[in-house]
């Protein structure tokens, strides 16, 4: 049940396209020990906030539908994260410090979810 004092929001965590076709060209073996690290900083991230997230997942390719129709797209968006939290400034602050930060150009972006 959800504690009434906690609101919805949603993380989104980008990294620019430039950033990820370059780190698929690094060596794997160069490769493998800084994503092994970030993993295992991520789970540790994750237990640390286990009782706030409720879930995150990764997003696949972009649909663009536009008046003219649906075309493909690209975003910069790998993730997203569902939290409670009692603010705004709370759910921020649970961020402060991610794992996914250390990947060059990276930002985190935090909403509220609304009622439609």
């Amino acid at each position: 049940m959800k504690d009434p004092k906690l609101n919805k929001f949603i993380a989104l965590y980008s990294i620019p396209a430039s950033v990820m076709a370059d780190w698929v060209k690094t060596d794997p073996e160069k490769r493998k020990p800084v994503e092994e690290k970030m993993k295992a900083e991520w789970q540790q991230w994750m237990g640390d906030h286990g009782k706030t997230v409720k879930l995150t997942e990764a997003v696949g390719k972009t649909k663009r539908i536009t008046a003219s129709g649906i075309s493909d797209g690209k975003n910069d968006i790998c993730l997203y994260t569902l939290i409670e939290a009692e603010s705004h400034e709370a759910a921020a602050k649970i961020f402060e410090n991610h794992p996914h930060l250390q990947i060059p150009q990276a930002i985190i972006e935090v909403m509220p979810v609304r009622g439609l």
